[in-house]
């Protein structure tokens, strides 16, 4: 294999058959599978968050599943570095790395190279900040940081806050973070896309699976070992509805059709992410191989650097 690096990504959104394509290709191209999946980090959740099978898994090695539990703070910047260290590892072992995932924030991050600090929430800080009044903050933050006005909506104070908290932290501007750093591999993404209605239908076929292997005896398995309602990780979708079923809020039937149209709205955020008109996708409609394309890009790739 040639030692020049490259990165492939399938993206698209739920239920368009990404981690199918993902395992046929790390089959085929002896690669491995970065997850770009901010729902199927946390452990425990499997069901809901339409987690690879066990027999996937054993198909292909899969990195960035089950990575923290549910209560366990988790970000865009821990992704980050366990997908830098996944990456580095797979081509460490001269295999190819396939990031594989709907959550456009975490692909662009990566493919993008975003700058992310890596600050938690200083409650104290913020606590002290939020005490004061909001145009002492923007006027704070255009003194220390001229740029962030350009970005920065001097009317939602917390970003004013955050952008105030991050600078305590690094000791850089909020402005220094939005800078990018590409990243040094050559990347083809490819986008897997549904005409709307039979993405709906697939997602709702998904739904009906999930209810009916298990996903509502997994959300009290959950609740049972202490993870509260309130955690982000249990905000995701099914889960939420889940839990106001088992308390009493809503009926069965309400949990399966709330669930369904949640995942569509998230169907439609993660078309967001990835636009059709964004040249930098490959895409594909359903019954399209683009293994070929792939070994042509891999083939050029190879030979533009003089592998």
């Amino acid at each position: 294999m040639s030692a020049h690096r490259e990165l492939i990504a399938i993206v698209g959104p739920t239920a368009s058959g990404k981690t199918s394509l993902g395992i046929q290709l790390a089959q085929s191209l002896d690669g491995e599978i970065v997850g770009a999946d901010s729902r199927q980090v946390y452990r425990h959740m499997d069901i809901g968050t339409a987690k690879p099978t066990l027999k996937e898994k054993t198909a292909a090695p899969h990195h960035l599943i089950d990575v923290v539990d549910p209560d366990e703070p988790f970000s865009l910047g821990s992704w980050l570095d366990l997908a830098h260290e996944a990456i580095a590892g797979i081509w460490s072992r001269r295999k190819r790395p396939l990031l594989v995932g709907g959550t456009g924030q975490y692909v662009w991050a990566l493919l993008e190279g975003w700058r992310v600090p890596r600050v938690p929430p200083q409650m104290a800080l913020r606590a002290d900040l939020a005490s004061r009044a909001p145009e002492d903050l923007v006027n704070e933050l255009r003194r220390v940081d001229p740029e962030a006005e350009a970005y920065i909506d001097p009317r939602n104070v917390r970003r004013v806050v955050r952008a105030l908290e991050v600078l305590a932290m690094t000791g850089k501007p909020f402005s220094h973070w939005r800078r990018k750093d590409p990243p040094e591999f050559d990347p083809l993404i490819i986008g897997l896309s549904f005409p709307r209605h039979d993405l709906y239908r697939r997602i709702d076929e998904r739904v009906k699976r999930m209810f009916a292997g298990g996903l509502v005896d997994e959300v009290k398995s959950l609740r049972q070992h202490g993870y509260r309602r309130d955690l982000p990780s249990m905000s995701g979708i099914g889960y939420r509805e889940i839990c106001e079923y088992i308390a009493g809020e809503i009926t069965l039937e309400s949990a399966i059709e709330r669930t369904k149209t949640g995942s569509h709205r998230l169907a439609r955020h993660q078309n967001s992410w990835f636009k059709p008109s964004d040249d930098r996708i490959r895409w594909y409609e359903p019954g399209e191989d683009p293994g070929e394309i792939v070994r042509e890009w891999l083939a050029r790739s190879s030979r533009y650097n003089g592998d």
